[in-house]
């Protein structure tokens, strides 16, 4: 375990989706291809591999719960945000027709972020010490910032989608 500490998180992603991949391949496998009903298989067996079956997919339903707990998606969502915020503002000055859109995605995202900090505060699950956003892309051309632009709002549009797809699980009972 020690060995996995020293691993870079380059290392550490990589080696996961090994293994992701090698439990999923390995599970298409073990997929039976064909009924067995020819086969005397005793009912009481059948029945406890249900049961079994039934078992493990609510230990399964459950993991998932816990890995996608609001906490988590509270955080993540709220990086994202004062990430956008940066990038956000590398874009000033990037045209000014736009320049009133620019300020209005700002401060939507920037309302966003607090509306999440202060959601986590209440939970009891904020770090101490609150985010700051990080080092801004300088844009030192018109074109640079136009197709940093393109690229910033085109990535903030799917971040969104993906928002708004976890907040609306999240609201499942």
């Amino acid at each position: 375990m020690a060995e996995l500490a020293t691993q870079s998180p380059v290392q550490l992603m990589a080696l996961q989706l090994l293994l992701w991949h090698s439990a999923l391949w390995t599970g298409q496998e073990a997929v039976p291809l064909s009924p067995a009903s020819a086969l005397p298989i005793p009912r009481s067996f059948l029945l406890k591999s249900l049961e079994q079956v039934r078992k493990i997919q609510a230990e399964g339903t459950e993991l998932l719960e816990a890995l996608v707990s609001e906490e988590g998606c509270l955080s993540q969502l709220h990086s994202g945000l004062v990430l956008y915020q940066s990038l956000l503002q590398a874009l000033a000055g990037i045209s000014a027709e736009v320049s009133p859109a620019l300020d209005m995605l700002q401060l939507d995202v920037t309302n966003f972020a607090i509306t999440i900090w202060q959601q986590m505060e209440d939970l009891g699950v904020a770090p101490e010490v609150k985010p700051i956003q990080g080092t801004m892309p300088a844009f030192t051309s018109a074109f640079q910032r136009r197709a940093g632009g393109v690229l910033v709002i085109s990535n903030l549009q799917n971040f969104l989608e993906l928002a708004y797809r976890v907040l609306r699980y999240l609201t499942k009972p």
